[in-house]
């Protein structure tokens, strides 16, 4: 038992008033009426029968009523007692990522070995006590619910099968406070993993277990193997002249000494060039092959190593190469200007794999155009177009396609003419996680002389002005995009075009409002591909209507239901392999998807990061302390309600004893 405020208790000193009530207090006499007192002698009365205790039950109940005062406001608390073992929830959480598929002695593997401890420890537990099984890569699966079924519990864990996500000790952190909000009683955690350091978040605090939550720690391999790997591969996804191609792939080492290793490139399954490279003990190298001599169409391509190490599973990294003649881009300008299609034909023809080809028109006789024919368009500083047009280009970029204002949807409010002031405006924001604007670095050195204003409502702004001015926007309508920007493609606006970030600017957005960055190339496991728009009208007829996906996993399966086809926004690529995707504009792609490189760094977590995390709830490496206080503040059950009562309990009974004893001393009277 504990106080919360036992400064309180020294208001049991109060417990002294019914003494002094019962004992202490003078002893008064009635006077009497005498005639004379002359005949009395003067004497000394003894005061011993008045100093003596009377109504014993009444002192009894007043006593207790100043000692519950006391202890209510001192905020009484115990405890909850030790739970029995089948009062404690059994936990199993087995890591399956992908660093688990490596081998260890014999034939096994990291999750072979990881399944077998599970299941003995499974065998423990007592045949009242329930248990749960779990399952952690990227995130914390649930296998079963809170069960005594022995057989449904090892069927749960016979049935984990090695993944391809990487490992986060994070998520396990965050899903245990989840968990804990729910269940209050003691929860025995074993978790079976290779105790891969990669597996641990940027922040320590995220693995931190509730105070309800005993962390046992089951490592399935004592040590850390050399392995090498195909780290990253960057190749071109959409191909238009093989001779121009260049793939370049970074071979690493972890923990290995240095060595001579043999890398292949591969397409469709057959090896079409392999050289040697010399990779530094625990270091890097890239290798470099120039020329990717594809079909048409898409092409499944990989980069391999000879296998010399214990991991084979990351000695191949796969990306694909759609190969097809240059598409064309509109390019809708007015008459009087010739500089910007010229300007923006000349990036596009500069860019490393040029894969547009420019067709430039005057607005006025764009009317029939089809955009549906051409890859994306450009409205270049066009007050207006044909209605014919405009209708066409809306209908486009909700179908997917790609343009820029008018269709934006906005009026411009206002223009800012720098050159006026004889000054210019230099760049003050970007975001360089925006696909076109990869190249950050090399804007600031620009000069801007005249940028429309638009009100960025509802968009996406990627790219302002040093005085808060939008210069590069993009607004999502339906399926497709349309991308603003507020200067020109000329050198009178600005002097972009006259710096080398124009054709990198030029070539990025370019694949991007083409769709060729999310239609082709290579991703990482659990990253997701977006679909659909949010905005889209998914839930409409599938049929013949344009608005269903269909999506093949790498084991030739579709993953989604025809109800999810229909209306899925995104998919999650869980599975190392090649996805064949048809979007819902009709668009296909053909997706690589690898695992997570810091999967192959195989070091494992140091001693005592092992202990400190287990060690105690609040991450601390001693078992008492803050620790201590956490876990009984959590685990304190209070007690002042009880006391309440108690208190309301003997008030009504000293009030009736009382009564009677009043009674009582009026009848003696």
């Amino acid at each position: 038992m504990g106080f919360f405020a036992p400064w309180f208790l020294a208001g049991l000193a109060a417990v002294g008033l019914p003494v002094f009530i019962h004992l202490l207090r003078r002893h008064t006499t009635t006077p009497r009426a005498v005639s004379s007192l002359m005949f009395f002698e003067r004497g000394t009365q003894s005061s011993t029968r008045h100093r003596r205790l009377r109504y014993l039950l009444l002192f009894a109940l007043r006593a207790l009523l100043m000692l519950l005062l006391a202890l209510v406001f001192a905020q009484p608390f115990i405890k909850r007692s030790a739970a029995s073992a089948s009062d404690k929830l059994l936990l199993v959480a087995v890591d399956n990522s992908f660093s688990m598929r490596a081998p260890t002695s014999g034939a096994s593997t990291r999750l072979a070995d990881a399944k077998n401890q599970a299941l003995a420890t499974l065998a423990t537990r007592h045949g009242s006590q329930r248990a749960q099984v779990m399952e952690l890569s990227g995130e914390l699966q649930v296998l079963t619910q809170p069960i005594e079924d022995d057989g449904a519990l090892k069927a749960a864990v016979a049935g984990i099968q090695p993944g391809d996500a990487h490992g986060n000790f994070g998520e396990l952190g965050r899903g245990m406070r989840a968990l804990a909000e729910t269940v209050h009683t003691p929860i025995e955690l074993h978790v079976f993993s290779d105790m891969q350091q990669s597996n641990m978040p940027a922040n320590f605090a995220d693995m931190v277990m509730p105070g309800n939550v005993t962390l046992t720690l089951h490592p399935v391999v004592a040590k850390a193997i050399p392995n090498w790997n195909v780290e990253s591969v960057n190749a071109p996804s959409q191909l238009v002249d093989t001779k121009k191609a260049r793939v370049l792939a970074v071979i690493a080492g972890h923990g290995t000494p240095a060595a001579s290793r043999t890398v292949s490139l591969v397409v469709n399954g057959k090896e079409v060039a392999s050289k040697k490279v010399d990779v530094p003990a625990d270091g890097r190298a890239t290798v470099a092959f120039d020329g990717l001599d594809v079909p048409y169409g898409e092409s499944r391509c990989e980069v391999r190593i000879d296998s010399a190490d214990g991991f084979p599973a990351d000695d191949l990294s796969r990306f694909s190469v759609k190969r097809a003649d240059p598409e064309r881009v509109l390019f809708v300008h007015q008459a009087g200007d010739s500089r910007s299609p010229l300007y923006f034909g000349a990036a596009l023809g500069a860019a490393a794999q040029a894969s547009f080809i420019l067709q430039p028109i005057l607005a006025e006789q764009a009317g029939d155009l089809d955009p549906t024919k051409f890859a994306f368009v450009v409205l270049s500083d066009v007050a207006s177009i044909p209605s014919i047009l405009e209708h066409s280009l809306v209908k486009y970029v909700e179908d997917g396609g790609s343009v820029r204002i008018p269709v934006f949807g906005e009026n411009v409010a206002d223009a800012h003419y720098y050159s006026h002031s004889g000054g210019f405006a230099n760049v003050g924001e970007m975001d360089s996680s925006y696909p076109a604007v990869k190249d950050a670095a090399a804007w600031p050195d620009t000069k801007f002389f005249y940028a429309a204003s638009v009100d960025p409502a509802g968009t996406r702004v990627v790219a302002k002005l040093a005085d808060g001015a939008p210069l590069l926007l993009d607004k999502q309508i339906g399926q497709g995009h349309v991308l603003l920007f507020t200067s020109g493609f000329d050198n009178v606006t600005n002097d972009l075009p006259l710096h080398p970030a124009f054709v990198a600017f030029v070539d990025e957005a370019s694949r991007y409002l083409s769709g060729q960055e999310r239609l082709s190339g290579a991703r990482v496991v659990d990253t997701f591909v977006q679909l659909r728009s949010p905005t889209s009208t998914a839930n409409t007829a599938t049929a013949g209507g344009g608005t269903s996906v269909e999506v093949v996993g790498p084991d030739g399966k579709r993953p989604l239901s025809l109800a999810e086809e229909a209306t899925a926004q995104s998919f999650r690529l869980t599975t190392a392999g090649f996805y064949q995707i048809r979007f819902a504009s009709g668009r296909d792609a053909l997706i690589a998807v690898n695992p997570d490189a810091r999967e192959s760094g195989l070091e494992l977590m140091p001693d005592d990061v092992l202990k400190l995390w287990s060690a105690s709830p609040s991450g601390e490496s001693s078992a008492t302390g803050t620790a201590g206080v956490a876990e009984a503040t959590k685990n304190a059950y209070g007690l002042w309600w009880w006391v309440m009562l108690l208190i309301l309990a003997a008030a009504l009974a000293e009030s009736l004893v009382a009564s009677r004893y009043l009674g009582t001393q009026r009848e003696e009277a």
